[in-house]
C-alpha cells in the first residue's frame, strides 16, 4: 500500500469511495464536478500555485494496481475564504439570591474560533481494505507530511469527527436542532456543505446561544460523540495528542479534536535517515520484525509514504528495490521515518 498525492486518474475511484462512505462524511460527497475540482485544487497546492486560502492537499491510499482504496486530506488554513462554523460548548449561569437558586446550563455558542488552523479531513478507507494497519497508514501519513513541510502549516491542527447517525442516516442532533432552522433533511444539508455551498449556513443558522436542555435527550446524549465507524479514528488521533476541547460540528454534534502541531507525538518522534539498500542479513531474516514504521520521502510534488516493518528506525531506512521504487528515491536520498504507534523505541 502506498500513500501518494491524488491525480485526475483517481476521479472514478473517489466517486466509488464517496458512494461507500454514505451520509455524514461532509467533505467526501459523490458529486463528480466537486470531486474533480477538489483534485485540481490539490494538484495546484502541491505545485505551490494556489493561494493560502485555497490550499488543500488530498492523498490516496493506492493498492498494488495503483487504484485508490482510501482517501485523506489536509486543509491548510480554515475560514480564510469562507467562514468556518462550529459550536463551542459552554455554560451560562442563572442565579437568584432571593430564591436561593443557581442554575448552570450547558449552552452552544456559534463559533469561528478555528479560523486559520489547519484541518485533517476527508478520511475514508474502503471496507475491503481495512485491516493490516492500513487505516493507521492512511490517517497518520498526514501528520508525517505536515512535519516534513512544517512551514506550510499553522500552529494548530483540528479534526472534525463524524457525528452519530443511525443506519438510515438520521442524526438525532440535527433532528432536534438544525432541522428547525434549515427546513431540510440532514443528508441534504450535509451534501450542500460538502460541495462548497455554505452560504446557507450563514443565512439560516441561529446566531444566539442554544440551551442544550431544550434539545431532545437523544440529541443531548450525542453532543461531542462520534459515529461508531469513526470511533477507531478518534482513538487513534487522541493517542497522537489531539484532544476534544468542547467544539462540535454544527450539523451532527460530532466532536472536533485539536492540538498544537508541535506537541503531536509524530512530530516529536520523527527523524531523518539516509536511504540505503537493504542489508543481506535482513533479507535472510526468518520472521519480519514486529515494529511498523511510517517511511516517507521529502518531495513536495511527489510525496510518497509506505509502511515498513523493521527492528529500529535505522533499519527502516534500509530499502528493497521495490521500496526504492515506491518511494521514488535513490540511495543517499533523505527519508522521514517515525514509529507508526506511540511508545515504540
Amino acid at each position: 500500500m502506498l500513500i501518494r498525492p491524488v491525480a485526475i486518474k483517481d476521479l472514478d475511484g473517489l466517486i466509488a469511495l464517496a458512494n461507500e462512505a454514505g451520509t455524514g462524511l461532509t467533505s467526501l460527497q459523490p458529486n463528480r464536478e466537486q470531486l474533480k475540482a477538489r483534485i485540481e485544487r490539490s494538484i495546484q497546492t502541491f505545485r505551490q500555485t494556489a493561494e493560502q486560502a485555497d490550499q488543500g492537499y488530498l492523498f490516496v491510499l493506492a493498492d498494488s494496481n495503483d487504484e485508490p482504496v482510501g482517501v485523506c486530506g489536509i486543509e491548510v488554513a480554515l475560514g480564510l475564504s469562507t467562514p468556518w462554523y462550529n459550536y463551542r460548548v459552554g455554560t451560562v449561569s442563572h442565579m437568584s439570591a432571593s430564591l436561593g437558586v443557581a442554575q448552570h446550563v450547558p449552552t452552544l455558542f456559534l463559533s469561528n474560533d478555528h479560523t486559520g488552523h489547519s484541518e485533517l479531513c476527508t478520511l475514508f478507507l474502503a471496507p475491503a481494505a481495512r485491516g493490516n494497519q492500513n487505516g493507521q497508514l492512511l490517517s497518520k501519513s498526514r501528520l508525517l507530511f505536515i512535519n516534513v513541510f512544517r512551514e506550510a502549516f499553522g500552529q494548530k491542527v483540528v479534526a472534525e469527527m463524524r457525528g452519530v447517525s443511525d443506519e438510515n442516516g438520521l442524526s438525532p442532533f440535527w433532528e432536534s436542532l438544525g432541522k428547525h432552522f434549515f427546513s431540510m433533511e440532514f443528508a441534504k444539508a450535509d451534501y450542500l456543505s460538502g460541495v462548497g455551498d455554505k452560504q446557507f449556513i450563514a443565512e439560516l443558522m441561529p446566531k444566539f446561544p442554544i440551551y442544550t436542555s431544550l434539545l431532545s435527550e437523544d440529541a443531548q446524549a450525542v453532543i461531542g460523540k462520534v459515529h461508531q465507524n469513526t470511533a477507531p479514528a478518534r482513538k487513534m488521533l487522541e493517542a497522537e495528542g489531539l484532544q476534544y476541547q468542547g467544539y462540535i460540528d454544527i450539523f451532527d454534534g460530532g466532536a472536533t479534536l485539536e492540538a498544537y502541531i508541535d506537541d503531536l507525538r509524530i512530530i516529536k518522534e520523527s527523524t531523518n535517515e539516509t536511504a540505503k539498500p537493504i542489508l543481506e542479513a535482513e533479507t535472510n531474516t526468518a520472521e519480519l520484525p514486529h515494529i511498523s514504521y511510517l517511511v516517507a520521502n521529502q518531495q513536495l510534488p511527489n510525496f510518497r509514504c509506505i509502511l515498513k516493518r523493521a527492528s529500529s528506525t535505522a533499519e527502516a531506512s534500509h530499502l528493497t528495490d521495490r521500496e526504492f521504487h515506491l518511494l521514488n528515491v535513490d540511495s543517499k536520498d533523505t527519508l522521514h521515518i517515525v514509529p507508526l504507534s506511540p511508545n515504540i523505541p
